[in-house]
């Protein structure tokens, strides 16, 4: 009877450990401490496309949800703690996401924080003001609006929307503002990360902000691999 048990409790433990490689969140510095995770990869920094997926974690190992063509800065990927503003650039890093937003109504099963785009609606880029890198409604004197981006205007790619916390919480001037995971638009990112619409509405039905998800950018080797973050 003894020995029974004991082969029976192996082959449950065969059937719950994983098969294969790794699953990519495993090889991850950090994945933020929460149970799911956005992982944005592109093979180099000079890559303007690449994949993203999400993960949850489940019974201590990483399981994807699901994944999407992902598309970048047009000048590519570069470190985010040496990044500069207006460069074209996606920031690598492990980052949270304060909160979605969209012109459309939030997609059925959102449980992220939203905010309905308005006409009103503007995300401050302008380095001299008190505002930067913040949303407001409305704009703020001291924020010009050639230096911010009014959302309304993006109504492809801010149909839907995630706020990534790259300079959020203590924003660096001149570092970058109003970097996102939006919906693609006809090309390159000016330094969001962007997705299919499709892929933007499972991303928002999917996020549990109780499960403290993150994002996390990288390449696939190198001073950037995402496996760094």
């Amino acid at each position: 009877m003894r020995l029974a048990a004991a082969v029976l409790a192996s082959a449950s433990l065969l059937t719950l450990a994983p098969s294969g490689p790794p699953a990519l969140p495993e090889l991850l510095a950090d994945t933020g401490g929460g149970s799911q995770l956005i992982t944005a990869q592109a093979s180099r920094t000079s890559s303007t496309t690449g994949t993203v997926t999400w993960w949850n974690r489940r019974h201590g190992h990483w399981v994807k949800a699901g994944s999407a063509a992902a598309r970048f800065g047009a000048k590519g990927l570069t470190e985010g703690r040496s990044r500069k503003q207006s460069t074209n650039t996606t920031p690598t890093g492990l980052y949270g996401l304060p909160f979605a937003f969209g012109i459309k109504t939030a997609p059925k099963g959102t449980r992220a924080p939203y905010r309905r785009v308005h006409k009103g609606s503007w995300w401050c880029q302008d380095n001299g003001s008190r505002s930067y890198n913040r949303w407001t409604e409305p704009r703020p004197a001291d924020c010009r609006a050639k230096e911010s981006e009014h959302l309304i205007s993006y109504r492809t790619q801010y149909a839907y929307a995630f706020v990534i916390g790259f300079n959020y919480r203590r924003p660096v001037h001149g570092r970058g503002a109003g970097i996102f995971l939006h919906v693609n638009g006809k090309g390159a990112t000016a330094g969001c990360v962007s997705v299919p619409a499709a892929a933007m509405r499972r991303i928002l039905a999917w996020a549990d902000p109780a499960r403290k998800p993150h994002l996390v950018i990288g390449t696939r080797s190198g001073p950037t691999a995402i496996i760094r973050y």
